[in-house]
C-alpha cells in the first residue's frame, strides 16, 4: 500500500461513521483526517430534499463567506468594448481563462454568441447568481472576496469549498454556518418534504464526517 493509502487509511480509523458530529468537532476532524501533506481544500456536501427536474425547486444562489475560500478567481467583467472584445476573443479561440464572468444587463444579448461556450463551464452570467448587473465594479470585488455561488447537481446535492485546510477553525466554522444559514433561507416553498437531508465535511482526500446540524 503507498504511503498516501495508508495515511487514508488511518484517517478513516479517526471517524466513527455512526455519528452525527457537531459542526465544530467535524471540521477539525476534517483538517486533522485530511489525505494530502500539501495543504488542501475543506467542502462541505449537502444531500437536499428536491426534486431537480422540478424548476421551482432547483437551487442556484450566492453567499458571501466570511473568510474567503483562500483561492485566488480570476474575474471577467463584460461590459461596454472591452466586454465586446472579450466576446470577440472567446468567440474565435473558444478558450476562457477565468473563474467567474460578471456582464451589465445590455452585455446579455451579445453574451448569447458564446453561450454554448461558457454554459458548460457554468460561467454564464446569470441575474439569480448576482452575476448580471449594473453595477460590475462592485460584484467583481465581492466574487473577488469571498463571494461564490452555489447551485443543485443533477442528484439534488449541493457542494462547496468552505477554506483551505491551513485555515483556522474557528474561520472554517464561520463560513460552514454562513453556508448552512444561506442554504436554509433559500428552501423552494413548493417543497412539502424535508429540505436538508444530510450535510457532511471533509478534507481533501479525507474521510467524510457527517454534520449535526
Amino acid at each position: 500500500m503507498s504511503n498516501m493509502g495508508k495515511r487514508i487509511e488511518n484517517a478513516k480509523k479517526e471517524i466513527d461513521l455512526s455519528t452525527l458530529y457537531e459542526p465544530a468537532e467535524a471540521i477539525a476532524l476534517a483538517k486533522k483526517t485530511a489525505g494530502t501533506k500539501f495543504t488542501g481544500n475543506v467542502e462541505v456536501h449537502t444531500s437536499l430534499g428536491i426534486d431537480p427536474k422540478q424548476t421551482d425547486q432547483t437551487i442556484r444562489a450566492t453567499v458571501s463567506l466570511p473568510h474567503g475560500t483562500g483561492k485566488t478567481r480570476k474575474i471577467a467583467v463584460f461590459k461596454g468594448a472591452e466586454g465586446e472584445e472579450l466576446i470577440k476573443k472567446i468567440k474565435e479561440t473558444g478558450r476562457v481563462d477565468f473563474d467567474v464572468a460578471i456582464a451589465e444587463p445590455a452585455m446579455m444579448p451579445k453574451l448569447a454568441q458564446i453561450a454554448k461556450i461558457l454554459g458548460p463551464k457554468g460561467l454564464m452570467p446569470n441575474p439569480k447568481s448576482g452575476t448580471v448587473t449594473p453595477d460590475t465594479a462592485k460584484a467583481a470585488e465581492e466574487f473577488a472576496t469571498g463571494k461564490i455561488e452555489f447551485k443543485n447537481d443533477d442528484s439534488g446535492n449541493v457542494h462547496l469549498i468552505l477554506g483551505k485546510t491551513n485555515f483556522e477553525d474557528e474561520k472554517l466554522l464561520a463560513n460552514f454556518q454562513t453556508f448552512i444559514d444561506a442554504l436554509r433561507s433559500i428552501r423552494p416553498a413548493s417543497l412539502k418534504r424535508e429540505f436538508i437531508l444530510s450535510v457532511a465535511v471533509h478534507a481533501t482526500m479525507g474521510p467524510s464526517i457527517r454534520v449535526k446540524i
